[in-house]
C-alpha cells in the first residue's frame, strides 16, 4: 500500500514560522552560519570602499567615517532584504559602482561630491518606482529561461575570476591582458591550499565547510606570518599586524560618520547637466541589481517553473530603498551582492541568512578591528568554490540552438571579462533579440524584451559617441 503523501510543514516556533525555516528545509544554526560566511567574504567593502571614496570624499578623519558608513548601510540594507523581501541576499556598497562614483563623476567630471550622492539618491528613488510598479519584475519575466540560467553561471564565472584575481593566482599582463601570477607567493599558494582544504571538507560533506575553510586558512596566515594583509609600507601586503582595538584588542569605539550623513545634494543632482550621471548611476546597478538577483534566486531554488521570482516587487524595492538609504548616510550606490552566493552554499535559503549579515555588520562597528584578521587569500577559496558551483545551471541550456547558446555563451564570459554583471547581462539580451528576430521567430520573445534591447544598443551607441 503506498504511504499518504506527507503533510504541511509545521513551523517549529516564531521564528521558523516568520522566515519559513522549515517549509525551506533549513534551520537556525544553517542560517546562522551561511549569514556568517556571507559576511566574511563580503567584509573587505569596510575597508575597500572607504579607501575607493576617500580619494574623492574629503572630511575630518574621511577613512574611519566612510568606514562606518558603509557598515551602516549594509547593515540596514541586509536587514531590510532579510526581513521584507525575505531572501539570503546581503547588500552592500556595490564595488565598480564607488569607484565609477569617485574616479569618474567626482575627480573626472569635477561634480561635488554632496552631488554625486544626489544623483545615487535619484536613481535609488526610480529603482523604487519602477520595483513597486511592477517594471522590474516584468522585465525580469521577459528574460528567456537559458538568459537566466547563463546569468547566474556568469555570475559564478565573475565570482570565480574575483576570488583568483583577489588571491593574486591571475593577473595583469602587458602582452596578453591577463596572465598566471607567482603561485609560489604567500597569497596565492594560501589561496591554493585553502582551497583543496575546503575543497576535501565539502566532498566529505561536512556542514560548515566554507566557513571552516575561510577560518582554517586564516589561522594559517596568523600562525605562520605570511605577508597577505594590506597596510604594509609603499602599499606592500605585510604579516598579520595584530588586533589593535581598545578593549582586549578587538573592540573600538564607532565613530558617526557626522560629515557624510544627510550631506547629499538632490537639487544639485536634478540639474540638466547631470541627468546623464544620474541614468548611468541608474542604469548600471539596475542591470546590475537585477541579474544578481534573479541569479541569486535561481540558485536558491526560488525561481517557479516560469523562471519567475517570488516577492519579486518586495525584493527590487528593497534594492533600490537600499540606495536611497547609502546615499543618505554618504556612500555610493547600495546593491545586492553576489558574494550571497557563498552562503547560499552554506545552505542559507530565507531572510534570516541576510539579517544575520546585517547585525555582523553593526556589531563591525564595535568589532571591525577582529574584522581585519581575515585576509582576501582566506576568502578567495570561497569565492572560486561557490563560483563553480554556480555553473552548474549551463547543463539546462539548449546548446544546438545557436539563438539559445550564443546569447547564453556571451552572457556568461562577457561578465568576468568586462568585469561587469550589467554588460553580460546587456549583450546577452541584445543577442538574443537580434537572432531570434532575423532568423523569423520573432514572435518567440516578449516584446518588453525588444524595448529593453533596443534601449541597451541605444545606451552603447551613446556611450561610443562621447
Amino acid at each position: 500500500m503506498t504511504p499518504p503523501p506527507p503533510g504541511p510543514t509545521v513551523p517549529r516556533g516564531s521564528l521558523d514560522a516568520f522566515f519559513g525555516l522549515s517549509a525551506h528545509g533549513s534551520n537556525v544554526p544553517q542560517e546562522v552560519r551561511a549569514g556568517i560566511t556571507t559576511f566574511l567574504t563580503m567584509s573587505y567593502i569596510l575597508f575597500v570602499n572607504p579607501q575607493v571614496l576617500s580619494s574623492a570624499i574629503n572630511v575630518p578623519n574621511a577613512f574611519v567615517q566612510l568606514l562606518m558608513a558603509t557598515a551602516v548601510a549594509a547593515a540596514i540594507g541586509s536587514l531590510a532584504m532579510g526581513l521584507v523581501a525575505k531572501y539570503p541576499f546581503a547588500q552592500a556598497p556595490g564595488m565598480g559602482l564607488n569607484a565609477f562614483f569617485a574616479f569618474t563623476v567626482v575627480l573626472g567630471l569635477e561634480v561635488p561630491w554632496q552631488t554625486a550622492l544626489g544623483a545615487v539618491f535619484i536613481s535609488g528613488v526610480l529603482f523604487v518606482l519602477l520595483s513597486v510598479l511592477g517594471a522590474r519584475h516584468a522585465i525580469v519575466r521577459a528574460i528567456p529561461l537559458s538568459l537566466k540560467f547563463a546569468i547566474t553561471a556568469g555570475i559564478g564565472a565573475f565570482l570565480a575570476f574575483l576570488g583568483l584575481r583577489s588571491a593574486g593566482i591571475v593577473v595583469n599582463n602587458d602582452a596578453t591582458l591577463l596572465g598566471l601570477g607567482n603561485l609560489t607567493a604567500p597569497s596565492a599558494w594560501l589561496a591554493v591550499l585553502g582551497l583543496i582544504v575546503t575543497a576535501v571538507l565539502m566532498a566529505r560533506r561536512v556542514t560548515g565547510a566554507i566557513l571552516y575553510g575561510i577560518l582554517l586558512t586564516t589561522l594559517v596566515a596568523v600562525i605562520t606570518r605570511v605577508p597577505v594583509y594590506v597596510g604594509g609600507a609603499e602599499g606592500a601586503l605585510q604579516a598579520f599586524p595584530g588586533l589593535t582595538g581598545r578593549v582586549l584588542g578587538i573592540f573600538d569605539a564607532p565613530v558617526w560618520p557626522a560629515d557624510l550623513v544627510g550631506q547629499l545634494d538632490i537639487a544639485g543632482a536634478l540639474g540638466l547637466g547631470l541627468l546623464s550621471v544620474v541614468f548611468t548611476f541608474f542604469f548600471v546597478d539596475f542591470f546590475d541589481a537585477t541579474g544578481t538577483l534573479t541569479g541569486l534566486a535561481q540558485k536558491t531554488g526560488a525561481l517557479d517553473e516560469n523562471g519567475d521570482m517570488p516577492r519579486a516587487r518586495r525584493t527590487f524595492a528593497m534594492d533600490g530603498l537600499a540606495a536611497m538609504f547609502g546615499a543618505f548616510m554618504g556612500t555610493s550606490t547600495t546593491t545586492a551582492y553576489i558574494e550571497s552566493a557563498s552562503g547560499i552554499g552554506e545552505g542559507g535559503r530565507t531572510g534570516l541568512t541576510a539579517v544575520t549579515v546585517g547585525v555582523l555588520f553593526l556589531l563591525s562597528m564595535f568589532l571591525w578591528p577582529l574584522a581585519a584578521a581575515i585576509p582576501a587569500a582566506a576568502t578567495a577559496p570561497a569565492l572560486i568554490l561557490v563560483g563553480a558551483l554556480m555553473m552548474e545551471g549551463v547543463r539546462h541550456i539548449d546548446w544546438d540552438d545557436i539563438s539559445v547558446s550564443l546569447p547564453a555563451f556571451l552572457t556568461v564570459i562577457v561578465m568576468p571579462l568586462t568585469f561587469s554583471i550589467a554588460n553580460g547581462v546587456s549583450l546577452g539580451v541584445i543577442a538574443y533579440c537580434a537572432i531570434r528576430a532575423l532568423s523569423g521567430r520573432a514572435r518567440e520573445v516578449s516584446p518588453i524584451l525588444y524595448v529593453i534591447a533596443a534601449l541597451l544598443l541605444a545606451r552603447y551607441v551613446f556611450l561610443a559617441a562621447e
